[in-house]
């Protein structure tokens, strides 16, 4: 019976990666030879993303999303509560390991930002269909508005700014996409059938072109293995905390939230992706242990196509 039951788990895992992880992996492998073969310059393809593909499926998710205001209130509170406590957790583990202060600002950054936007947004779609999507889009926004605001002032300490950090959050279009979106729903506006069209070809593309760039991003980011700033003690406490204890911890607080159902199993997947790739641009630029971010980036990332079928598993 036991033997049975081990059989039946290991054929869901397999199926799980089949038809979830394998679609995803291909646009990400596609991404990684270019990269490696052909040298391809991810920043023309990360402004297209950006500013044209990631706001066309903001706007055209949240104007046509299912998704009740107790659930935006839930995402919102979550995503405040999840940061504030992984910041708690992290900080603490660092001082407790006697990090150094960029150690500690490194180590913040990969475990409180994950990859929701590139990896997480592909993944849910594939998983849960456009259902999931629609509540994905939400926390996805409220994210991008944290990792622009929280993660500027923790990666920067001592010469931060917090007009710098907050008029940063205006010039990203997909905010402006969100906004329009909700005005639109609230005065019960619909978009011509002509410029809705439009708008869902420029949507339809944020998927694959977002993996694609992931796949050349991984390929770019450093192991850290070459450099002896890279403490052994201080990766693994990052790898720990991103993939084993971040997840829990959103588990505990999407249940006091009383969160159910596919909103809990669409924020558990994203609260449980890798570390966030752009995590490393603001260590580079602040300094903050941005060999111990790329390294986190990188193995977080591998170690998540093992991870997540066993969480998609269990939700």
């Amino acid at each position: 019976m036991k033997d049975e039951a081990m059989d039946g788990l290991m054929i869901s895992f397999l199926h799980t990666i089949y038809q979830v992880l394998l679609p995803i992996s291909l646009p990400v492998i596609g991404g990684a030879l270019l990269k490696k073969f052909k040298r391809l310059d991810t920043k023309p393809l990360s402004t297209l993303s950006l500013y044209v593909m990631s706001p066309a499926l903001i706007f055209e998710t949240l104007l046509q999303a299912e998704v009740s205001g107790g659930e935006v209130l839930k995402t919102v509170i979550f995503c405040l509560l999840n940061v504030l406590l992984l910041w708690l957790v992290s900080e603490g583990a660092g001082r407790f390991l006697s990090m150094s202060q960029p150690e500690r600002s490194g180590l913040n950054l990969v475990t409180m930002f994950t990859n929701s936007v590139n990896y997480g947004l592909p993944l849910v779609l594939l998983a849960f269909g456009q259902a999931g999507l629609d509540k994905a889009s939400v926390y996805v926004i409220v994210q991008i508005i944290i990792i622009n605001t929280i993660g500027v002032f923790l990666a920067a300490k001592s010469h931060f700014s917090v007009k710098k950090a907050l008029l940063s959050v205006f010039t990203l279009p997909s905010v402006y996409a969100a906004l329009l979106a909700v005005l639109l729903r609230l005065l019960q506006v619909s978009l011509p059938d002509a410029l809705g069209t439009g708008v869902s070809l420029l949507s339809a593309a944020y998927a694959p072109l977002a993996l694609v760039i992931l796949g050349a991003q991984m390929t770019g980011v450093s192991s850290g293995d070459d450099k002896p700033g890279v403490a052994k003690q201080a990766f693994v406490t990052g790898m720990l905390l991103r993939l084993l204890i971040a997840p829990f911890i959103a588990w505990g607080i999407l249940a006091v939230l009383q969160a159910d159902g596919l909103l809990f199993s669409v924020i558990m997947i994203l609260s449980s992706m890798p570390a966030a790739v752009n995590a490393v641009i603001l260590a580079e630029q602040y300094d903050a242990a941005p060999a111990l971010v790329s390294k986190c980036i990188l193995w977080t990332t591998l170690a998540s196509f093992a991870v997540l079928p066993i969480w998609l598993l269990a939700l």
